[in-house]
């Protein structure tokens, strides 16, 4: 069980340090802005969706270890998806913050962020991402705060 917590750390921390996606796309037509006021964590999400599929994803902004990681991965994993995909990703990775069972085996990156269901506060940062994700999907430009 050690061995599969250290991998899930180093999966955290290889995306803190070198995020994915972590860009101001010029052609995004969706953009939604979250806000973490307990941690500090600040971000802008970029999507390009089109004919119902995200065809790109990008964020920038500052943040924890945490938030940071979790928005590299997701930028990852929702590119390609269609917008009814991208929110059952979003619900499977909230079950997992929420220690409501886990991602499975084709989702087992988001795993990783199965521990921080044990810091309440750590949840909203592994959260906000995906919070914002859901607005972007909504139509965006509004504020997404996780308080």
């Amino acid at each position: 069980m050690s061995d599969l917590r250290e991998l899930y750390q180093e999966v955290i921390l290889d995306h803190s340090k070198r995020p994915r996606n972590f860009r101001q796309p010029a052609d995004s037509n969706r953009l939604a802005v979250g806000h973490n006021p307990l941690c500090g964590d600040k971000l802008n999400l970029f999507l390009k969706v089109e004919g119902g599929r995200v065809a790109d994803a990008a964020f920038q902004g500052s943040g924890c270890a945490i938030s940071t990681a979790s928005a590299s991965l997701m930028t990852e994993m929702v590119k390609g998806l269609s917008e009814a995909d991208a929110r059952t990703l979003f619900d499977r990775f909230h079950a997992v913050v929420a220690g409501e069972g886990v991602a499975g085996e084709e989702l087992e990156r988001l795993n990783a962020f199965a521990g921080v269901r044990e810091f309440p506060v750590r949840v909203k940062c592994a959260t906000l991402a995906w919070h914002t994700l859901i607005a972007a999907l909504n139509g965006g430009r509004r504020l997404v705060k996780t308080e």
